[in-house]
């Protein structure tokens, strides 16, 4: 018996490690360094119909316990990485979550049923607040974010689960996901902020503004994970500092059925892996497995 192994939506992993979106682009940079079917699956960067040039330089800043980052979600498109990368990232082995996103419901659902044959799951970046301004009008809006759902929904047969932003009515909106038929969720994205540079008296980002992530969200992340657990009975996929075993033991805790690596890997490449590693030796000698952690935070 795998003590690692999940269940997610009807899906086996072979264990509970993914990777965050936007931090792991679709794992070429990678392949060298590990299998990438040793993960329980890849998040891919998130897709959208067409490029996006992304966000003005600098993109990235260093923060105590963690980063800022404003890419603005530069990606080529759906049509070249149907082209490019998941036909290489699935003969791989590896089981993939492909983040979507676009301007309009439509949108959503147009790259979701493109993608739907090489996906396990479909992520929908409801939150992402490095673009229009500070965020994705999704995030903070219940009936917006409602639109994308039944849209996307009606486009592929793939489970599909939101990422939900740690700012704004957080558990409003998940409401308003599961009456619109989401499947599951996962967060937390990143939070807005701002460094200044002390010489030239401005912004660091060319953004202005970037997504906070890394350590320094982790507690925000259990709060948030804890009580979207006690508000749904959809798998979520817990997100927000997570490096080690233990931190992935308390998001488990707090409601996560599975746990997504991200600002670790800008510091450390392998970081998913070791995760996967220092997890099966925590589990090596053990009568209970992970799945036995999920929730425990609310045991009685």
């Amino acid at each position: 018996m795998n003590p690692l192994e999940v269940e997610f939506l009807g899906v086996r992993f072979p264990n509970p490690v993914v990777t965050a979106s936007g931090t792991f682009n679709y794992g070429r940079e990678y392949a060298h360094l590990y299998p990438l079917s040793r993960l329980g699956a890849i998040t891919t960067k998130g897709t959208s119909p067409r490029p996006i040039a992304g966000a003005p330089p600098p993109r990235i800043t260093e923060t105590p316990a963690g980063m800022l980052n404003a890419i603005g979600l530069e990606n080529k498109g759906v049509e070249a990485y149907l082209q490019d990368e998941l036909p290489w990232l699935k003969a791989l082995g590896a089981r993939v979550i492909v983040n979507v996103f676009g301007e309009r419901p439509q949108d959503f659902a147009y790259v979701a049923a493109k993608v739907s044959p090489y996906a396990e799951l479909i992520e929908l970046n409801l939150s992402c607040p490095n673009v229009h301004g500070g965020g994705l009008p999704y995030a903070h809006d219940p009936r917006a974010a409602a639109e994308v759902v039944r849209a996307v929904k009606g486009a592929t047969d793939r489970p599909v689960i939101a990422k939900l932003s740690p700012e704004g009515p957080t558990l409003e909106v998940a409401e308003a996901l599961e009456a619109a038929g989401v499947d599951g969720f996962s967060l937390i994205n990143t939070l807005r902020g701002m460094r200044i540079d002390l010489e030239t008296g401005r912004p660091i980002l060319g953004h202005r503004t970037g997504g906070l992530s890394g350590p320094a969200i982790r507690p925000l992340a259990v709060r948030l994970i804890y009580e979207l657990y006690q508000n749904t009975d959809r798998p979520i996929i817990g997100m927000g500092g997570v490096r080690t075993v233990e931190d992935a033991l308390e998001l488990a805790l707090a409601g996560a059925r599975m746990v997504a690596v991200g600002t670790a890997t800008f510091a450390d490449p392998y970081a998913p892996i070791k995760l996967v590693e220092g997890l099966e030796r925590f589990f090596a000698d053990r009568e209970d497995t992970w799945l036995d952690w999920v929730g425990g935070a609310h045991a009685g």
